[in-house]
């Protein structure tokens, strides 16, 4: 008996451990209302490229490369040169790589072999019955789970208070669809399933004969199966354990998809027997890369350093010389690579004109709530857990606020009543005449959507002089503003203003959760006004000018307008000083606006860029972060003057003003780590679309408000839609992994590496290439993993890279 209960014992903690690997090989997805990018490869980023290609093509079916042709047709037109293939070479596994660059080039002619995963139950099942048992699976569990995770979208909610598994068991047993398609005993399968969804889990296992290493890879594909509504269940999840906390709607999920195996292992089980014996073991089988994926891995390597050499040639380039004295104005913007167009053509305006790049929280990481509205939104990144309260408005807007609130409850009521199974009908054909006017405007885009109008925001409850000045502080030398400051200096968060997109949050602010970044600029412009925090500040080597005003701005770019928050801290005497900011922002965002036409389908020489975003029909209001490759923090200096496309995010950041290397450590493991999710989510959703992009935005329909799904039910769809990548004709997207640019001492960096093993994975196993600026901001040294350096001039610029088995 003792024996009998150390074998369970043992045998639950083997389905914990496989139940707990394969939720984190999932990467989160969240909800559309704060969508921001996540790293597809989240789970995989322990292992080099190759290595995760043999996992993801085993439970996923999919490559994580580009096809072969892509990778010779950039070596036939020299874009990929000899060198880049040699050194791309050298850091391969020596007993898996070819020869020579010869045989390199001969093997990217021929196309690899098309990925299949490992099949299921239920693709097993559905060869040997011909009814698609997959394609059922995906549509009932989705049609359940847009019920159950509904967050306001559906007018008749389904019932709370249940678990994932406790919900799904209380729908399915009452569902004849499973055996009106051929699944006879179906809901009394369910019914006498297990209670508690670990238990469900175990006795699915136990029937299907799983057992060891086959574990956590079936684990894996089952939850792979389940499309985004398993990456919106790690969303949950992440979100728990952030605060704290856990959650087991990923296990419930889980279990629901293992009930449906057990249920067709059951039905077909003498049928797939010999089949599914064969299946079994190659799931237990360790994941190891081919020759071919291999392969793939050093051409993809060689393509990001034809890139990298051609950065490195522009940051060689001599930079120009900085206008000298106190500048015109500064104005800082967020990070993000649409910046960068803009704060080109704004200091070609005018030469007096300083920018500067920073996150776009700007440093505070708050939970703020709307106008009217007890809401809370996080507008800080989705690593972090806000710190500070802050709300819109304050007592004088009291009468206001009551006002919005009625206004808003009887627009939700209006709309209920519009959409209600009784009355939808007769409203249509009694006020449909009445939407004409609207219909006529909002088609045509006659109206204009302005930017976000909200009363000045404030902290809530107030933080004391001592807070406010150390949060100052520690933004300022974060921005590396320490000195020379301008009469006038904007903090211009950005957001972008469309309509009638689902992925709108896409769009905006990454670091500020999915949202516009206009709170945040406003927020600090507020504490940089401030007379108390200013004296703090001096006292603290910081001295602000008595005629230094910050104003809150944001930079929509979609149409490139600035809106400036000028009434948030009036001043009659900068009233020059603002129309001088005006006239040169106009000035750039008609620069910028003709830049960006270039790249965009029917922009009409930049004349129609602004329109767009109010077009109903237009699918791509603009590229958003499209073709990003780069991360440079290093000072303005170093890259203005030279044109990045668009392509760069920028951080100013001076080494020699970093004392004990804080902001360079947050740099590393913050901004570094956001910008990683934005490149590797759109090179995952340009090289496998099928599983990490959400599809063809022409067919998605909302469902719970929460994700899209392509047609009326099925999957929900996670990552970028295909008209983000792509123009319809050819690849907007290049699929190149980030090159992060630091100007800072190199033991300084690697002593971040070792404190941060997540960030050192990243690295290490070239998610991310990181590369040293000298002091003339040349590309002097690369990271060749281990926390070991090589010059970037040497052939051979790092160790082969071994890839480890698991």
């Amino acid at each position: 008996m003792a024996e009998n209960a150390t074998l369970t014992t043992l045998h639950a903690d083997a389905l914990t451990e496989a139940t707990d690997a394969a939720m984190r090989a999932i990467p989160p997805a969240w909800p559309l209302a704060s969508n921001v990018a996540v790293n597809p490869f989240l789970g995989q980023t322990g292992d080099g490229l190759a290595q995760a290609g043999a996992r993801l093509r085993r439970v996923a079916g999919i490559r994580v490369t580009m096809p072969r042709s892509w990778y010779a047709g950039r070596i036939a037109s020299g874009a990929i040169a000899d060198e880049d293939l040699a050194a791309a070479l050298a850091c391969a596994p020596p007993d898996l790589r070819p020869k020579d660059v010869p045989a390199l080039k001969e093997a990217a002619m021929r196309p690899a072999p098309e990925p299949e995963a490992l099949p299921t139950v239920a693709d097993l099942a559905a060869r040997v019955s011909g009814i698609d048992w997959p394609a059922l699976i995906a549509e009932r569990i989705g049609a359940w789970a847009a019920g159950y995770f509904d967050e306001g979208q559906a007018l008749w909610a389904a019932p709370r208070g249940k678990g994932a598994y406790a919900a799904w068991r209380a729908y399915a047993t009452h569902d004849l669809t499973p055996e009106v398609a051929g699944l006879s005993g179906f809901a009394a399968h369910v019914a006498d399933a297990p209670e508690d969804a670990r238990a469900a889990i175990a006795r699915a296992v136990a029937r299907l004969g799983l057992r060891g290493a086959a574990l956590a890879s079936y684990f894996h594909r089952m939850l792979v199966t389940l499309g985004g509504w398993a990456q919106y269940a790690r969303y949950r999840l992440w979100q728990a354990e952030l605060a704290g906390g856990s959650d087991d709607v990923l296990v419930g999920l889980l279990a629901v998809r293992l009930v449906w195996e057990e249920a067709l292992h059951g039905r077909h089980g003498d049928e797939i027997g010999a089949r599914w014996e064969e299946v079994r073991a190659g799931y237990a089988a360790p994941v190891a890369p081919t020759n071919d994926l291999v392969v793939d891995a050093i051409l993809q390597e060689a393509a990001e350093r034809a890139a990298q050499r051609e950065l490195a040639t522009l940051l060689a380039a001599p930079s120009p010389v900085p206008a000298a004295g106190r500048p015109a104005l500064q104005a800082a913007f967020c990070i993000d690579v649409r910046s960068e167009v803009f704060r080109r053509a704004l200091e070609a305006a005018d030469p007096g004109i300083q920018t500067l790049g920073f996150a776009g929280f700007f440093g505070l990481p708050v939970a703020h709530r709307r106008f009217a509205s007890d809401v809370e939104e996080r507008r800080l990144p989705v690593l972090l857990e806000p710190r500070i309260s802050t709300r819109a408005g304050g007592p004088g807007d009291d009468a206001a606020d009551r006002a919005a609130r009625i206004a808003a409850r009887a627009k939700r009521a209006w709309g209920r009543f519009k959409l209600a199974a009784v009355s939808s009908f007769a409203f249509v054909e009694a006020t449909g005449p009445v939407y004409a006017a609207k219909l006529v405007r909002d088609g045509l885009g006659l109206r204009a959507a302005g930017a976000a109008d909200d009363p000045a925001p404030r902290f809530d409850p107030t933080l004391d002089v001592d807070a406010r000045t150390g949060v100052a502080e520690t933004v300022l030398r974060a921005m590396s503003l320490t000195e020379n400051f301008a009469r006038l200096v904007l903090l211009a968060g950005h957001g972008a203003g469309v309509v009638n997109n689902p992925h709108a949050g896409a769009l905006q602010c990454g670091a500020c959760g999915g949202r516009s970044g206009e709170v945040n600029a406003r927020l600090l412009a507020v504490l940089l006004n401030d007379r108390d925090v200013r004296s703090g500040l001096a006292s603290r080597g910081i001295d602000v000018p008595e005629d230094t005003l910050f104003l809150g701005a944001l930079h929509d770019t979609t149409t490139d307008a600035v809106t400036i928050y000028a009434a948030d801290h009036p001043s009659p005497a900068h009233a020059a000083d603002l129309e001088r900011a005006r006239a040169r922002l106009d000035a750039a965002g008609k620069a910028a606006r003709a830049e960006r036409a270039l790249r965009l389908p029917r922009a009409a020489g930049g004349r129609g860029v602004a329109s767009r975003s109010r077009d109903w029909a237009e699918v791509r209001p603009e590229w958003a972060l499209a073709g990003c490759n780069a991360f440079i923090a290093a000072p303005r200096g170093r890259t203005a003057g030279r044109s990045l496309e668009g392509r760069a995010f920028l951080h100013d950041y001076d080494w020699r003003r970093d004392e004990g290397f804080g902001t360079l450590e947050l740099i590393m493991t913050a901004p570094v780590v956001v910008a990683s999710w934005i490149s590797l989510q759109y090179y995952g959703s340009t090289v496998a679309p099928e599983v990490f992009g959400s599809g063809d935005k022409l067919l998605h329909n909302v469902t719970g408000g929460i994700g899209v799904v392509e047609g009326n039910g099925g999957l929900l769809r996670a990552g970028l839609p295909w008209q983000s990548v792509h123009d319809g004709e050819r690849l907007v997207h290049e699929p190149l992994r980030l090159s992060v640019c630091i100007e800072a001492p190199r033991a300084a960096m690697v002593e971040v590496l070792a404190r941060h093993d997540g960030v050192r994975a990243l690295f290490d196993n070239r998610w991310l290439h990181l590369f040293a600026l000298d002091d003339e901001g040349r590309m002097a040294w690369r990271y060749a993993g281990g926390l070991e350096w090589t010059p970037v001039e040497a052939r051979v610029e790092c160790e082969p890279q071994l890839e480890t088995a698991g």
